[in-house]
Parts: structure tokens; sequence; C-alpha cells
């Protein structure tokens, strides 16, 4: 791949012949089982086969497709065990992996974003991509000043690219559905459809990650890289060393696997709370475990990309914590008030308080123990209960709604879980809520959702954008301003 395939027809036949394949392969399945060929073993192939072009067309066509690989890797815990291996490992290789984009083609870009003497910005720098995701791709560099850092660098038609595939996959959406047990595909597609012009947006993450940076500075278990020059679509970041979640997934010991899990939990509810804002990328890509050669309850968490944030001004909605806290003390009629008022259940509907409480309560598990180990049978039990049309929750989930300022939370809050069920970490879930959601432990009142909270980066419109600004010279002092560069599009097609 010399760069992103930009032709919208070029784009959407690969992606539409994602499911033709599939159909086309369980044609050839079957012929092969008439033939005589174990069940078992044509199936396996098929899963294989499915899983490899799966990774291959959402690699190579990268943006859009790409993104919703990844945020569809962190749910495959939810697979059937017997058919999660192949697509485990396809899904797995999106969370950090791509088709990488040439080195002239990111020289070409460097000269037009950073000017034509961006190499003396740097002392060294690496044309061997470092990381290669859904947008962009991350190189190795070190700074004029020595720092070592991670110069991330944006594809070229990365917005256009995002939007088709986004909307292609849309329309495909009900063939897809079925790989994720009980996860409505359309909405999450929709919803990514909506981040768009942020995530594209260099300069609003580069806010985004400096909050961060500031407020977890010196912490003991959380780790932000500082931003050390943003230029439109050119992010330069400190390097951040450590283990990557995915690699941790795959081989690390129980104690890895654990000390990961608690602090992923840890950042989940402290960050919203601390900063204002909720990280809402999940995928093990974007986490590091940085060890030592101290204590286990010394490693830290170290997080990356910032590019999609949801604005909390006041941290997690306080009926979040207040709705916990009484399912579990088995007030099933205060819990269908507060969903009510939130807007999950519509004025029209009725239902019974102790169903919706049964339907709750497995789900909220892991905030009923001191210590919770997810594990993929648990995830898997909780998706085939809310996805098989014969159970109770399966007809009750359908007449709940999920209000808009929920949504990204609630896909936050399911990937995060996601991941702790591939770490198979046993995390002290309920401690953490203890400590961040002042409403679960009781120490405050609810309260409406954003009030009050530490300030966060101002939600900008495309069509309000200011010119970004060029990194600072060698001397320290700003160089020149770049040219300012074309709103964002709208997303829509």
């Amino acid at each position: 791949m010399s760069d992103l395939p930009r032709k919208a027809v070029t784009r959407t036949a690969r992606l539409a012949a994602l499911p033709l394949g599939i159909a086309g392969r369980a044609t050839l399945g079957l012929g092969r089982r008439i033939g005589g060929r174990s069940a078992e073993v044509v199936t396996a192939e098929l899963q294989q086969a499915t899983a490899d072009q799966l990774f291959k067309v959402l690699g190579e066509l990268k943006g859009g497709a790409m993104k919703f690989g990844q945020v569809l890797s962190v749910f495959e815990a939810a697979l059937p065990e017997e058919v999660a291996g192949p697509y485990r490992a396809a899904l797995t290789k999106l969370q950090d992996a791509a088709p990488p984009m040439p080195a002239t083609k990111v020289h070409t870009a460097l000269a037009e974003r950073l000017g034509e003497g961006w190499r003396e910005l740097f002392l060294e720098f690496d044309d061997r991509p470092a990381a290669a995701a859904s947008i962009g791709q991350v190189h190795r560099a070190v700074w004029h000043d020595g720092r070592r850092v991670a110069v991330k660098v944006q594809y070229p038609g990365a917005g256009d690219a995002l939007l088709a595939d986004l909307s292609q996959l849309s329309r495909v959406a009900w063939l897809l559905g079925p790989l994720i047990p009980g996860l409505d595909i359309k909405p999450l597609i929709t919803e990514l459809r909506e981040r768009v012009s942020e995530e594209l947006d260099y300069e609003l993450e580069a806010q985004a990650q400096r909050r961060h940076a500031e407020e977890f500075a010196g912490d003991p278990d959380i780790v932000v890289p500082v931003v050390v020059a943003q230029a439109d679509q050119v992010l330069i970041t400190e390097w951040m060393d450590g283990t990557p979640l995915s690699e941790v997934i795959a081989n690390g010991t129980q104690e890895e696997r654990d000390r990961a899990g608690q602090l992923l939990a840890r950042f989940l509810f402290a960050g919203p709370s601390r900063t204002g804002l909720l990280h809402a990328d999940p995928h093990p890509g974007n986490f590091r475990l940085l060890k030592d050669d101290g204590p286990v309850g010394g490693w830290r968490l170290g997080v990356l990309d910032f590019g999609t944030v949801d604005r909390v001004p006041g941290g997690l909605p306080a009926p979040i914590g207040a709705s916990l806290r009484m399912a579990l003390d088995g007030d099933a009629a205060g819990v269908l008030t507060m969903l009510r008022e939130e807007g999950f259940v519509k004025p029209s509907i009725e239902l019974d308080p102790d169903a919706v409480l049964d339907y709750l309560l497995p789900i909220i598990e892991p905030a009923a123990v001191d210590s919770f180990h997810f594990t993929r049978a648990w995830m898997r039990a909780q998706a085939a209960r809310i996805a098989d049309p014969r159970s109770p929750a399966y007809n009750l989930g359908k007449q709940l709604n999920l209000p808009p300022s929920y949504l990204l939370i609630h896909r936050v809050t399911l990937s995060t879980i996601g991941v702790l069920c591939q770490l198979g970490a046993k995390a002290p879930f309920r401690a953490e809520m203890l400590e961040w959601l002042p409403e679960f432990s009781g120490e405050r009142p609810a309260k409406p959702a954003g009030a009050g909270g530490p300030a966060a980066p101002a939600k900008r419109t495309a069509s309000a954008a200011p010119a970004k600004s060029a990194p600072p010279s060698k001397s320290g002092k700003p160089a020149k301003a770049a040219k300012p560069t074309k709103a964002a599009k709208p997303a829509h097609d």
C-alpha cells in the first residue's frame, strides 16, 4: 500500500466484498462436507479464512474500516469460544498494526505541515514506522533538545476515507452484527461517524493530551506522555516505552494481567473525575504496562491516543454511581425511577421494577464484590443472555433506550470491560468505583450530569476552527505560523 485508497467506489467495493466472501466460503464449505470432509475441519478452515480476509481488508484500507475493526476487536471476548480463536488473532492485529505509509509519503507530509526545513527540528528521525493505525502512523525520533519523541503523521485523505468506510459499513451492519452477540453494530458505526471531525483534528487531540499529562504528572499509577509540538496533521509527543496490553493479553503472567486490569479500571473512573474528559478509545494498542524491578504494586499504566474524548466536566454523570448503589441495595423502584429520569426508559414504556433489577444485577456483578475475575466466559454468558430471544433479558433490553449523552460512556465502559476480560484480570473494580464515584459510595446526593468539575478543552466546530500553530524552532521560539487549513468536512456523505 502506497497510500490510503481514496476512490470511494474502490473502497466501497472492497468492503462490500467482505460479506460476499463469507457467503462464498460458506457455500464452498457445504460442498466440501458433502464430499466427505469433517465438518469440524471445514468449519475451522472457513473461520480462519474469514478472519484473514477481515484483517486484510480492514487493515489495508485503514481509515474508518480499520477504526471499526479496532473497536470491534475489544468485543471478541463475547464470541463463543469455538469460533473466537481465528477472529481473535485477526482482530487483535488491528489494535496496533496496519500496512505502513512509505517513507517518501511521510517526508512529503512533514514538509507540507512542518515546513521544508522539518529535519532541522530533529536530531534523528526513523523512517520506519513504529506503529501504523487507523488514521495515522507513528515514527520514533529525537527532538532537537535530545528528548525521544513519537511523531504521529495523519494519512493523506484520511477524512474522506473515514466517512466513506463508515457509510458503507452501516449498510452491511446487519451482516457484521452476528460477529459479536448482543452488540448493536449500527449505532456503534453512527457514533463513530459523529466523532470523525474531532479525531482528525490533532489540535483538539493535543489539548486533551495536555490536560491529562498535566493532571497525571508525577502520578504513581498513570503516565501520559507530554505534548512536545503540534502543527496541522502532525502531533509530536514524548516517547513512552512499555509492554503493549496486546502483548500482556497474549503472553502476560497473571500478575501482569491483574496489575494492568487494576490500572485500566482506575483510569476509567479516575480520568473523568480528575480531568473532566473521558478517554474514548480503550483498545489495547493505546495502553502500555510500565514495569520496573520494584514490586508489582509500583508498576504503572501508560496511556496513548487522545484523539477521541468525551467531555464530562463534572466527571462521569452522578446517576451512574447512584443507580448502581440502589441496584446493589435492592431498591428496584428507585433504579427504575432514575432510569426514567435519565431517559433510559421512555415515558410510554411500562416495566416491572423487579424485572429491571434482574436484568441489571448480573451485568453489574463486578461492582458487588471486592475483587472480580474478568473472564471471556463471563462476558460470553452476559452477551448470550442479552442476545437470546428466548431470554427475559432480551425482551427487556429491547424496551430500554440509550440516551445520546450516555452513548459514548456506554461504549467506553463496555470496551474497557472487554479488555479486562481479554486480560483475564482479577481487578478491584468496586474499590475504584467507591473512590471515584461519590454517589456510589453515598458520599453526596446525585446531581445533574456535567455540573461542576475541572475545566475541559472547549469543543469547537469545524467552521470555528482556528488556524493551526507551527512547532517551536530549535531556539525554543515559535516558528512561522503554519498556513490555515481547510475546515474539516461535516460528518455526512
